[in-house]
């Protein structure tokens, strides 16, 4: 069941036109011989500085797969992600572990808060983890823009679907990543708490110069983005600026009857 949300969609958003992150020729296989599927074929793609982008397909197009090949969370088997000027294909998996840490923010459909952790505390986990200090101004700045400052000291469970999900979004931006990828963030919430993390990515976006690509299968959620790729079976098929939940709905259609 597709979701909606209510909400101004984002006008388009001045970037710096230099890429976050870059596919070039990218393919990803899984299995071989029969069960040979070809998730992603020979998809060239770059996401700009300073701009949010959503990424859309039918089911099985590829567009989870696509995020984590950019993100680093899946391996390649052929072609070229970067982050920034750094190929990931190359990278060992401690570098790439920290390149993760470091460089890149995930927000996922689930929260993945830890219970025992008090709002603050799970928004700054993984730079504990890492033995990193957070600029306080940055993340106070951070905390403002996602509406938390006064939910800090609540724990998971005193905090609303919406609200948690706030919390996972500041966890990502906190450490001042290069991008963040997003993959459904909105999918567990209902329409107003979906529309103000939405809102909240978008500020981001507009407010902090982050810059977000997000997978999402709602046309009104793509419409708060710069920007949307539509991919199918695999590939790119559409490139959009300044989308509309109706001209996104209509590219989904004619990509998927089922739409």
């Amino acid at each position: 069941m597709t979701t909606t949300f209510t909400g101004a969609p984002a006008a388009a958003t001045a970037h710096t036109g230099v890429a976050a992150a870059r596919a070039t020729d990218l393919s990803k296989v899984y299995g071989q011989g029969e069960t040979k599927v070809v998730a992603l074929d020979s998809v060239s793609v770059e996401f700009r500085q300073a701009q949010f982008t959503a990424i859309m397909g039918p089911s099985g197009s590829g567009k989870s797969t696509l995020m984590h090949c950019m993100a680093g969370l899946d391996s390649v088997t052929s072609g070229s992600a970067r982050i920034g000027d750094t190929e990931l294909t190359t990278l060992k998996d401690k570098k790439l572990t920290r390149l993760r840490r470091d460089r890149v923010g995930f927000i996922f459909q689930a929260f993945n808060l830890l219970p025992t952790l008090n709002a603050m505390e799970n928004i700054t986990l993984p730079m504990d983890i890492a033995g990193t200090r957070p600029d306080r101004q940055w993340l106070d700045r951070v905390v403002d823009t996602v509406g938390l400052a006064d939910r800090l000291k609540h724990r998971p469970n005193q905090l609303s679907g919406g609200q948690q999900q706030r919390v996972a979004v500041a966890r990502a931006l906190a450490s001042k990543p290069e991008i963040i990828f997003g993959d459904e963030p909105t999918g567990n919430l209902d329409s107003r708490s979906g529309a103000e993390v939405l809102g909240f990515l978008r500020n981001s976006v507009r407010e902090l110069g982050r810059t977000v690509v997000m997978v999402t299968h709602d046309p009104v959620a793509a419409a708060y983005a710069d920007r949307v790729v539509f991919l199918a079976d695999g590939r790119i098929v559409d490139d959009i600026t300044g989308p509309t939940a109706d001209s996104v709905l209509d590219r989904m259609k004619s990509l998927d009857p089922r739409a």
